[in-house]
């Protein structure tokens, strides 16, 4: 297990609640050290009925959930936690060791917004944990969506808010991160600064999980063709999109929007 990784991205962890739900004694202690030092209050459960309940009573920022467990399986706490209007929109993210990709489109299908696989990788399980707490912010703390990230200056704060802006206004397009940069005041270098300071990641990276995040939104809630989402989100065709997206989830946009069409309504 990777254990000595920069810091960069570490104030997104601060402060925030996660819940850690694991069966595996070494691996629930493994993660709770790794995630205490990064400064998050963490909370444990060892199955998914204990999860649930304490996910009711907490309601924690993220979810760190096993999926095979005694009394309660992860698959199965996630739905419920989906169901129940107090813990619907509190991410899940599952822990795996052995993820095929079956299994990762069920997780996905039950209400999973992410996967780590084990052997955990440290930076792997931060980088995660950041972007999605990053892309729950709007609308769960609105009021400080224009506010400097913990740890981050004002300017990169602004630098992030401005970039971001527009991609996303343009996710259509190949950016230029040089471009990007001039039109923020800034240079390459500082920008990807800043969005490493304010997300924990460069801005290639942001831009990818966002193309994913925004793509599983389009398959889950259109009938758009596969073809038109993937210039949409700014690729070149529908095959480049079809591998990203299986590199990133396991499963084709085909067998995703399929599975949820055959996947009955709760």
């Amino acid at each position: 297990m990777t254990t000595n990784h920069p810091l960069l991205g570490s104030h997104e962890l601060h402060d925030r609640h996660i819940l850690i739900v694991e069966d595996a004694d070494v691996d629930r202690m493994l993660l709770e050290a790794y995630l205490r030092q990064k400064g998050a209050i963490v909370h444990l459960a060892t199955n998914g009925l204990e999860g649930i309940r304490k996910a009711q009573t907490i309601r924690p920022d993220m979810i760190l959930m096993d999926v095979r467990m005694p009394v309660c399986d992860g698959l199965s706490a996630c739905r419920q936690l989906q169901a129940d209007a107090r813990t619907s929109d509190i991410p899940v993210i599952f822990l795996s060791g052995a993820v095929m990709p079956d299994e990762r489109l069920e997780g996905l299908l039950a209400g999973a917004v992410d996967y780590v696989t084990k052997p955990f990788n440290f930076e792997e399980v931060r980088i995660r944990l950041s972007m999605h707490l990053r892309a729950r912010r709007p609308a769960a703390a609105a009021p400080e969506a224009s506010e400097p990230a913990p740890g981050a200056s004002n300017l990169d704060s602004i630098l992030f808010q401005s970039a971001r802006q527009h991609l996303l206004r343009n996710l259509a397009e190949t950016p230029n991160l040089e471009c990007l940069a001039r039109l923020v005041s800034t240079n390459p270098k500082r920008l990807n600064e800043a969005f490493k300071h304010c997300v924990g990641a460069t801005v290639f990276t942001y831009l990818r999980e966002e193309r994913m995040r925004q793509a599983r939104a389009l398959l889950s809630d259109t009938t758009r063709e596969v073809q038109t989402i993937a210039l949409e989100l700014g690729f070149t065709s529908g095959a480049n999109f079809a591998t990203a997206f299986k590199e990133r989830f396991g499963v084709t946009p085909l067998q995703f929007r399929q599975n949820r069409a055959d996947c009955p309504a709760d």
